[in-house]
């Protein structure tokens, strides 16, 4: 028996949750390897372990179940944030080359997964193999959102409410562009999809770091929460929209 669509559609509410998913995973990896004090090795051990745990479960779930989806997601998002610092504060490398690095991770995956279906659509996903490649590039595209993210706060100098706008204005871009031109869609959902990283990154360091760094400081924890409880509220919200679809076809 052919397996289900495993993803969510691409939607208002996919995109308005993958940028909270994006500030959770921002200030959730600086929770753990900056507030805790755990380091960036063994927060990349930590968020590494995570996202390899949901990543099976929701590989081996039959169809679209909203929270093994988001909870990859968030896991992708979080482990980006620890690859990104991993690359620039224990390898040295700087965000400028991090940045390198991930984008030619990204494209080596994607075509990768050109190579093999012939296409990089996003939904519907059904196939296993084919899910593998789809995480795969997630998981690049956030690492690289992330790198690039503080590549204008740290490399730049741009202030992190400023980055944060600058990144969404690019995303308002990509908005416009798909409604009144006819330029590839997939193009521009990779495009959207890496650039939501940053403003979440931003957006997130917004929230946590000093006034005088141009923050709220509110903590990496107490910006946790704040994000982890929209999340749970969205994700709820998924799960109701999913039910209310299904419904009639049961009947």
């Amino acid at each position: 028996m052919k397996s289900l669509n495993k993803v969510a559609q691409i939607t208002l509410l996919f995109w308005l949750m993958k940028i909270v998913a994006t500030t959770l995973g921002e200030t959730l990896g600086d929770f753990i390897a900056q507030t805790l004090d755990l380091g960036y090795t063994v927060g990349l051990l930590i968020t590494f372990a995570f996202f390899g745990i949901v990543l099976v479960i929701q590989l081996t779930r039959k169809k679209y179940v909203p929270i093994w989806f988001w909870l990859v997601i968030i896991a992708t998002t979080t482990l980006g944030t620890e690859i990104s610092d991993f690359i620039d504060r224990s390898l040295h490398l700087g965000y400028t080359w991090g940045s390198i690095v991930l984008f030619i991770g990204l494209i080596i995956s994607l075509y990768l997964w050109y190579k093999k279906y012939n296409n990089l659509e996003v939904y519907p996903i059904a196939e296993r193999s084919k899910e593998t490649y789809y995480w795969i590039a997630i998981l690049f595209s956030n690492s690289l959102g992330t790198a690039f993210g503080d590549y204008l706060s740290d490399v730049i100098g741009f202030s992190y409410l400023l980055g944060a706008m600058v990144t969404a204005g690019i995303i308002i871009l990509v908005v416009l562009l798909h409604y009144f031109t006819k330029i590839n869609q997939i193009l521009l959902f990779w495009i959207a999809f890496i650039f939501t990283r940053p403003f979440g990154a931003t957006f997130g360091d917004f929230l946590t770091k000093p006034l005088e760094k141009g923050g709220l400081d509110l903590g990496t924890l107490t910006a946790s929460l704040i994000s982890i409880v929209l999340m749970a509220v969205l994700i709820f919200l998924s799960h109701k929209r999913l039910r209310a679809i299904e419904a009639p076809l049961t009947h």
